[in-house]
């Protein structure tokens, strides 16, 4: 278990299945210069792990300046109360999935499928409306609300060196009543993504698809799953 990889110029994944927890969904960094955000933090059992992982890469953990979440589910939000506690970094993720995680809502955040509890964790910025952004450093992090998985769901994305890289956690599904799940505002996400262009798509599960016509490919299975 461990050792995180470069993606792209100062993009890198340090967490996820194989590389810090099974249980965890993956998670990513952008650097711009001095400064970090994390994409997701897992579930929260192995988060020294993927602080391990980032200094392998060099990347040290007082350089977080900010963390998004892409949505309210606890292999994406678990390890995000140990590092704000510890760096003193605000938590960042879209108003209409920050309710489950302030309240620690244990069939909202999926916590009770792991057979775990989820502490309730204020979040400091919440993104609104259907387009949002995140300055770290230089770049701009766009946000884009993507609802269908749940109903705040978001992606994220920059473009750096010519190369649209997205962050689409989850994209895939699953839809539950439980989640709050809407498969039509799904389709609108999906299409909307499609419209992005995007050249590098750093899934939440299934791998990070590296040229335009995998990232389509990857996004076209679903919807044609999901009719």
């Amino acid at each position: 278990m461990g050792y995180g990889e470069e993606i792209y110029r100062g993009v890198y994944i340090v967490g996820g299945p194989g590389i810090s927890h099974a249980e965890d969904a993956a998670s990513y960094i952008v650097v711009s210069g001095e400064e970090l955000v994390i994409i997701d933090t897992g579930a929260g059992s192995r988060t020294e792990q993927i602080l391990k992982n980032m200094e392998e890469l060099g990347l040290r953990g007082e350089r977080i300046k900010g963390i998004i979440l892409t949505h309210c589910h606890l292999d994406h939000i678990g390890g995000a109360s140990y590092l704000k506690e510890r760096f003193g970094v605000p938590v960042a993720m879209h108003e209409l999935d920050a309710p489950p995680v302030e309240a620690g809502d244990p069939i909202k955040t999926a916590a009770s499928w792991y057979g775990r509890k989820v502490s309730p964790l204020h979040i400091d910025r919440k993104f609104t409306g259907r387009e949002d952004h995140l300055t770290v450093g230089e770049d701009v992090i766009h946000i884009l609300h993507t609802p269908g998985h749940t109903p705040g769901s978001i992606v994220c994305y920059l473009d750096r060196d010519g190369k649209r890289i997205c962050f689409g956690q989850d994209i895939h599904g699953p839809f539950l009543p439980a989640f709050g799940s809407d498969l039509n505002a799904w389709r609108d996400s999906m299409h909307r993504l499609l419209d992005l262009k995007i050249d590098i798509l750093c899934e939440g599960h299934f791998g990070i698809f590296s040229s335009r016509e995998k990232a389509e490919g990857y996004i076209k299975k679903y919807l044609s799953l999901n009719r």
